[in-house]
């Protein structure tokens, strides 16, 4: 059967593998598995959206709001935007596939860093764009700027913090960036980690006020799969001007987003507390990882979000190591993919975090 060449050389997007998964391959009780891969909030989520929860499961029969009115204005009061500057979907991956085939076609340049989330990539092929690549590991500003100029492309994504590296860019040299692109170019800022940055640093925060008032040619995308701990909900948004938002509704599916996930967003936005307390114990459980890299002489990427980066000496193998973690009931994210000899591993809770490093110990 012949399928659509576009999509022959795309790589499978490789996910954290689920519990399930590992129970299953090396018959270890689900108990005694960690995963520290999918940067999942280790805190859970807000109490108030589990009572919210079980208290509409009987709507389930229904299509949801396709509205989607109470999140969207939601949204907008905690951002200070009007509802037609956001958009919803289902992760804040569907948002960039939007926004990729609203915007680019066979042979649109896109502009990316050179380790960076890999759906920029997969979704760009899936229109057959060209994919242009700085070669710095942190996103090096400068660099973009004269890939820009030489290439012109369509698109440019900055990922700020950048997944899988933990580093983020000072806001203000990203609004230095921006003044010199052409408003034709769709600049696509992802603050799937902004929680995080916020808390760290005060300087590396990115408003999406300040950009949709600054830039007619800027979308902010934003998640709640990290710090508001809905990663099975799959809700994402984006935040642009009016005139981008209309585009990406051209390709928005009715009802992307299922009843529970709409609740579960909306209430998780109102506990600012939850958020504030898992941001205090993800930095304070992040100094133990920096303490056990120094020990053990491996480097770490400094990290503005809820996950670390061990970058591993020359006689280590991150796939080894990652794989006899995985053994041991320890998930971990391998990044040789991303031509890193690196692990990425979550900031769980304290026993979780204590585990993986008798475990790595023992490997090492």
């Amino acid at each position: 059967m012949k399928f659509n060449a576009k999509i022959k050389d795309i790589k499978t997007y490789e996910a954290g593998k689920p519990i399930e998964l590992v129970v299953r391959e090396f018959g270890i009780e689900p108990k005694d598995i960690v995963k520290l891969a999918s940067n999942e909030n280790p805190y859970g989520c807000s109490s108030r959206v589990t009572e919210s929860i079980s208290k509409i499961l009987t709507k389930m029969s229904l299509y949801p709001d396709d509205s989607m009115m109470d999140l969207k204005a939601a949204l907008a009061k905690r951002f200070e935007l009007k509802d037609e500057n956001v958009i919803i979907g289902s992760g804040s991956d569907q948002v960039i596939e939007f926004l990729i085939h609203a915007k680019a076609e066979q042979g649109t340049k896109i502009l990316m860093n050179s380790i960076t989330f890999a759906m920029y990539e997969i979704y760009a092929k899936h229109v057959g764009a060209e994919i242009l690549r700085t070669t710095s590991q942190e996103h090096d500003l400068d660099e973009f700027y004269e890939v820009y100029k030489k290439e012109n492309p369509a698109i440019i994504f900055i990922c700020t913090p950048n997944n899988p590296t933990g580093d983020a860019i000072d806001a203000q040299k990203l609004f230095d960036f921006l003044k010199k692109i052409d408003s034709d170019t769709l600049v696509v800022i992802d603050g799937a980690y902004m929680e995080y940055a916020i808390a760290k640093d005060a300087s590396k925060e990115v408003k999406p006020k300040e950009l949709i008032e600054s830039f007619e040619n800027v979308i902010y995308l934003g998640t709640f799969s990290k710090a508001y701990g809905l990663g099975g909900m799959r809700v994402g948004y984006g935040l642009a001007p009016a005139a981008i938002i209309k585009e990406l509704y051209k390709l928005r599916p009715p009802f992307n987003i299922t009843t529970l996930s709409l609740e579960a967003a909306k209430v998780a936005l109102s506990d600012e507390e939850f958020v504030k307390n898992s941001v205090v114990n993800n930095f304070s459980e992040m100094k133990r990882y920096e303490e056990f890299a120094k020990k053990q002489k491996i480097d770490i990427i400094e990290s503005y979000t809820n996950f670390v980066t061990l970058c591993l000496n020359p006689s280590q193998n991150s796939s080894q190591i990652a794989s006899l973690l995985l053994k041991k009931g320890m998930i971990v994210r391998d990044l040789s993919s991303y031509n890193m000899n690196a692990i990425r591993v979550t900031v769980g809770t304290k026993e979780q975090n204590s585990r993986f490093f008798e475990l790595m110990q023992e490997i090492l």
